[in-house]
């Protein structure tokens, strides 16, 4: 619908690109002082979510591919932190990191799930995260170079948040209150699976949430694809 509602200027859409680029460091800044977990998280999507507002708003083809692969990948990475949350609130009876802390101690196998939702919230390589926020980046700084500077920021924010994170809830020292520890279940596990399959069956064939923009379109300029032998 964005490009039928296109205004009769395109500066127009000036306003609403700040507004959504200076989110993504206003919100990441935000996790930074958190001491809610789910709340960290939830702050964490709204901060990848300014990405897709950007590059939505520039219509261009990279831009549109780039939102589409991050709305899918971090609909699952977000999803997995928010069950791995969970799991912590129902053996400690809260949402505070400092007094869920060190569970790495006595949940083991659950601290590399931690690990692999925290790599993944990070887009570490070769994650579709990481596909989504590149394509995304290089759209807007084709857009306008000065905003690298704003997006690399929000990257390495991110990064520091998502690292605060895992340290957090897993490492340091057990607190005394944290008594009575039930054991993971299968369950439990068999969800952490099923939101990292879908993203590493994706890693093999991205341009199944790429949507029509991958082949037939480049960065500034429309590419016709050749026809396969």
């Amino acid at each position: 619908l964005t490009p039928m509602l296109n205004p009769i200027s395109t500066k127009l859409y000036y306003p609403f690109m700040m507004l959504a680029i200076w989110g993504i460091i206003m919100t990441s800044t935000i996790c930074l002082r958190q001491t809610d977990l789910k709340s960290l998280i939830a702050y964490s999507s709204v901060s990848h979510m300014g990405l897709v507002i950007a590059a939505t708003l520039i219509q261009t083809p990279w831009g549109l591919t780039g939102a589409m692969t991050l709305m899918v990948a971090h609909g699952l990475t977000s999803s997995m932190l928010f069950c791995l949350a969970n799991t912590n609130y129902e053996r400690t009876h809260t949402r505070t990191m400092l007094l869920a802390r060190g569970l790495q101690l006595i949940l083991p196998l659950m601290t590399a799930w931690w690990l692999v939702a925290n790599l993944m919230n990070m887009a570490l390589p070769p994650t579709i995260n990481l596909t989504g926020e590149l394509l995304i980046i290089s759209s807007v700084f084709n857009w306008s170079n000065i905003t690298i500077l704003m997006t690399g920021a929000g990257t390495l924010l991110t990064a520091t948040y998502s690292l605060y994170m895992f340290l957090t809830v897993q490492q340091g020292k057990l607190p005394k209150t944290t008594i009575n520890i039930s054991p993971t279940q299968t369950r439990e596990h068999l969800l952490m699976a099923l939101h990292t399959i879908p993203m590493l069956l994706l890693l093999m064939k991205p341009g199944l949430i790429m949507g029509p923009f991958m082949c037939h379109y480049g960065l500034m300029k429309t590419l016709e694809c050749e026809p396969k032998n």
